[in-house]
C-alpha cells in the first residue's frame, strides 16, 4: 500500500483549504485587535503632533516673559554715512550728538628705495620692531621726541638670512613674526615697494624698527635721524565730541563711550550726526504674532484631530478624547480671560489679538500698533506675575505655566501618551499569545486531518480489495 504524501491525497479531502479557513477563524480576535493597535497607534502620533505644537507654543510664551526681550533698544543715526550704531542691552533711550573730529588710522610706512621686482635681493640681517606710541612736539611737520613702548608688548626680532633675503622673503619672515605689524609688496612706476603697516589702528600701536646687518634701507626711527623707511600714515586715535565731550579712541569703534551703544565711526564731519535711542517696539511685535502664531496652530491642530465630518461620516483621531477636548477648552479659555496688572488693558482684544469663532487669534497691526506705544503695559499684558492669584498672571505666564504643566512628565499629555503606549504594548502581547495559540491549533488541526487521511486512504485500499476479489469469486463461480 501507498504512502500518503499529499495531505488530502488518500481521501480526496482539500485538508489544506479546510485547515487554512479553520485557522483564519481562530485568528478572527487577532485581527480584531491588531486593528484596535493601529487606531492606538494613530491616536499616538497625533499626540505626538499636539506636544510638538504646544512645546513650540510654550518657547513662544517663554520669550514673552524674558525681561532682556523687553529690554531690547532700537538705535538710529540721522546721519549713517558718518556714524552707524546699534544698541545692546542697558541702552537709555533718548538723543546722542555724535561729531567725528579724526578717524582712527594704523601707522604705514613704505621703503624709500625702489627695487626691480620681489625676487630683487635686500640684503641679510635682522630687523627688531618695537610697538608703542610716538611723542612729537605738536609741530606740522612734527618733530618726533620720544617713544614709549606699548605695555605687555616685546619687541619682536626678525632675522633674516639667506634664502629669504629678497623682497618677497622679508615680507614673508615679517608676516609670520606676530610682531604686531603687517608687510606687503606695493608695484609702483619705479619698481617694488615694501609697506609696513600696524596691524592695530591707534597711537599706541605705532612701531619703530632697528635694522641692523645688511638691512639698513628698511630702518625707522626718526629720533635719532633714522628713515630710510617714509611713513605714509601715522598712527591716530579717532576723535568724537559726544554731546560735547571729546572722547579719543584707538579703533573707530566706540563701545563704551556710551553704556549699551556701539557707535562706528566711518569718516569725519562739520555737522554732528544725532543718534536716537528708543524701545524696540518692532522686535516686541514681532514677539507677539510670533506667539499668536504658534497659539493659532495649537487650536487648529486640536480641532482637526477632534473634528467630526458629518458630510464623509469620518471622525478625526482624537474626536471624543477627553484630554484633546480639555487642551483646548483651557487653553481657549486662558486666551479668553482678563488681568488687572496692565491697568487699563485687561483683554487681549484691546491690543488688537482677538479669538474668532474657530478659536484662532486674529490680529489687527493697527490696533497693535496703537497698543505698543504703552509699552510698559502691554508688557504687564503678558508678563506680569500677582504673588497671590496666578489665575491674574499675564497671558504668556498663564500658557507657559499650563503648557509646561501639561508636558511635565506625569502631566495630561505625557500621561495620555504613556497610557497609549501601554496599551499598544499589552495588545501587542496578547497578539504574541494567540499566535502562538493558532500556530498550536494549526498543527493540532493538521496531524488531525493527516491521520483521517491515512485511515481513509486504508479503508479505501482495503475497500478496493475486497471488491477486487468479490469479483474474482463471482468470475469463477461462473
Amino acid at each position: 500500500m501507498a504512502t500518503i504524501s499529499s495531505a488530502g491525497l488518500g481521501s480526496g479531502l482539500n485538508v489544506d483549504d479546510i485547515v487554512s479557513k479553520l485557522v483564519a477563524l481562530e485568528r478572527t480576535p487577532i485581527t480584531q485587535i491588531s486593528k484596535k493597535v493601529d487606531g492606538l497607534k494613530t491616536e499616538l502620533s497625533s499626540y505626538g503632533k499636539v506636544q510638538s505644537a504646544l512645546s513650540a507654543l510654550r518657547d513662544a510664551a517663554s520669550k514673552l516673559t524674558s525681561p532682556s526681550n523687553w529690554a531690547g533698544s532700537l538705535a538710529t543715526s540721522s546721519d549713517a554715512t558718518t556714524v552707524s550704531v546699534s544698541a545692546g542691552a542697558g541702552a537709555a533711550t533718548g538723543n546722542v550728538s555724535v561729531k567725528v573730529e579724526a578717524l582712527a588710522q594704523a601707522q604705514t610706512l613704505v621703503s624709500g628705495t625702489s627695487y626691480a621686482s620681489s625676487t630683487t635681493t635686500v640684503g641679510q640681517g635682522s630687523l627688531t620692531i618695537t610697538l608703542g606710541k610716538w611723542a612729537t612736539d605738536g609741530g606740522d611737520p612734527p618733530t618726533y621726541t620720544g617713544f614709549t613702548d606699548k605695555a605687555g608688548a616685546t619687541p619682536i626680532t626678525v632675522n633674516i638670512g639667506a634664502g629669504q633675503d629678497t623682497l618677497a622673503g622679508i615680507r614673508d619672515a615679517i608676516n609670520a613674526a606676530g610682531a604686531g605689524v603687517t608687510a606687503a609688496i606695493v608695484n609702483d612706476a619705479n619698481g617694488a615697494r615694501l609697506t609696513l603697516r600696524s596691524t592695530a589702528s591707534g597711537e599706541t600701536n605705532a612701531f619703530r624698527i632697528d635694522a641692523g646687518g645688511g638691512l639698513s634701507d628698511l630702518g625707522y626711527d626718526p629720533r635719532v635721524g633714522v628713515t630710510s623707511l617714509i611713513q605714509t600714515l601715522p598712527a591716530q586715535n579717532a576723535r568724537a565730541l559726544i554731546n560735547g565731550i571729546d572722547v579719543s579712541s584707538e579703533s573707530n569703534t566706540l563701545k563704551e563711550a556710551i553704556d549699551g551703544l556701539n557707535i562706528t565711526l566711518l569718516k569725519t564731519s562739520t555737522i554732528p550726526a544725532s543718534i536716537a535711542v528708543s524701545q524696540d517696539k518692532d522686535s516686541i511685535k514681532k514677539l507677539i504674532t510670533d506667539f499668536t502664531t504658534a497659539y493659532n496652530a495649537v487650536n487648529a491642530l486640536l480641532r482637526e484631530q477632534t473634528k467630526y465630518d458629518a458630510g464623509t461620516k469620518t471622525a478625526g483621531p482624537l474626536q471624543g478624547d477627553a484630554t484633546a477636548n480639555g487642551l483646548q477648552s483651557q487653553l481657549r479659555s486662558i486666551i479668553g480671560g482678563t488681568t488687572s496688572l496692565a491697568g487699563s488693558i485687561g483683554r487681549l482684544a484691546q491690543i488688537g489679538l482677538e479669538a474668532g469663532t474657530d478659536g484662532n487669534i486674529k490680529v489687527t497691526d493697527a490696533k497693535l500698533n496703537t497698543a505698543l506705544s504703552d509699552l510698559d503695559s502691554v508688557k504687564k499684558l503678558f508678563m506680569g506675575l500677582d504673588g497671590t492669584n496666578s489665575s491674574n498672571d499675564g497671558f504668556a505666564q498663564r500658557i507657559r505655566s499650563y503648557v509646561d504643566g501639561a508636558l511635565s512628565t506625569d502631566g495630561r499629555v505625557s500621561a495620555k501618551q504613556a497610557g497609549l503606549q501601554k496599551l499598544i504594548d499589552s495588545n501587542n502581547k496578547s497578539i504574541d499569545k494567540l499566535e502562538d495559540r493558532v500556530a498550536l491549533t494549526e498543527a493540532r488541526l493538521r496531524a488531525r486531518y493527516t491521520a483521517l487521511d491515512t485511515q481513509m486512504s486504508k479503508l479505501n485500499g482495503l475497500s478496493s480489495y475486497v471488491t477486487t476479489q468479490m469479483n474474482k469469486l463471482n468470475s469463477s463461480g461462473s
